[in-house]
């Protein structure tokens, strides 16, 4: 006996024979291209595990016939790059950061290479910008803590600041006026009216006065007369409107009270002479160097 075919009475198209609750499902076929698309994406994939690695293994995966991994891609890579600048890196490792920087070949290629080693290693104190923060100076301005030549910035990359491994590091230290007793709350206070005035603010007159004359005594030794700043001892300008740890009448109180001093890691002995004189001029180079 024939079997009976079940056709759609208003789209003329066999059903499959299933229903639910008097809705049937129409046979439409898949279209024949787009079958074949399948096929051939099936097929691609099955080739592609045999030649490229795919399958995970317990300790590893499989490597593929063709032998190559991303990885491998990114070491040929770095070796091309390498070769082609061999020629400037040895220029650049055996010339001082001033007859580099004087180089018009070899300045692009140290400002290239200074970038990115300070996004791999400067921009979590300095941010991605060198736009620095508080507590961690801005590069990109003339404020200069121990100078912005490019002699001072390397000897201050190389050896850091503050940093107890390097016998050459830069140190400093502001007395703690206040911890230690050396002045008390109120002449703090004056001094700090004193250190805003220095910044064009104005305030209480009396207390400005005798400001000046305990900064006299107790600051001007290292921050200069007017507040210039020393960069042989590390000493921060404070007549400018640039400041490390906030400028508000708390913010130097606290910091004259009981200072806070920062502190760089000493780049040479980790990146290497090259690559800090890389950085050396990077650096130099944002606009803020001397």
């Amino acid at each position: 006996m024939a079997e009976t075919r079940d056709v759609d009475q208003i789209t003329g198209v066999e059903t499959t024979g299933h229903s639910w609750d008097g809705i049937k499902e129409l046979n439409n076929p898949l279209p024949r291209w787009w079958l074949w698309t399948f096929y051939g994406c099936i097929a691609f994939a099955l080739v592609y595990t045999v030649l490229y690695p795919a399958w995970p293994m317990i300790n590893s995966a499989t490597g593929g016939l063709l032998g190559w991994s991303s990885r491998g891609q990114l070491e040929a890579s770095i070796e091309e790059a390498k070769a082609a600048n061999a020629g400037k890196l040895d220029e650049i490792a055996s010339l001082g950061v001033e007859e580099i920087a004087a180089n018009p070949e070899l300045r692009p290629t140290a400002i290239a290479a200074g970038k990115a080693a300070f996004k791999v290693n400067c921009v979590q104190c300095h941010g991605s910008g060198a736009e620095g923060g508080p507590g961690y100076p801005n590069l990109n301005d003339d404020s200069w803590l121990w100078g912005g030549s490019l002699d001072a910035i390397h000897t201050t990359l190389e050896h850091g600041i503050r940093y107890a491994t390097d016998d050459d590091t830069r140190i400093s230290e502001m007395p703690a006026f206040g911890r230690d007793g050396v002045l008390d709350r109120t002449q703090i206070g004056d001094v700090a009216e004193y250190v805003l005035s220095l910044g064009g603010r104005s305030g209480d007159e009396a207390a400005v006065e005798k400001g000046q004359a305990i900064f006299a005594d107790n600051c001007a030794a290292c921050h200069g007369e007017k507040g210039e700043g020393m960069h042989e001892i590390g000493a921060p300008r404070l007549n400018d409107a640039i400041w490390l740890y906030g400028s508000s009448k708390a913010d130097i109180v606290a910091q004259v009270t009981a200072p806070r001093h920062g502190v760089m890691p000493a780049w040479g002995e980790r990146l290497g002479e090259t690559t800090v004189k890389e950085l050396t001029v990077y650096v130099h180079s944002l606009g803020g160097g001397e």
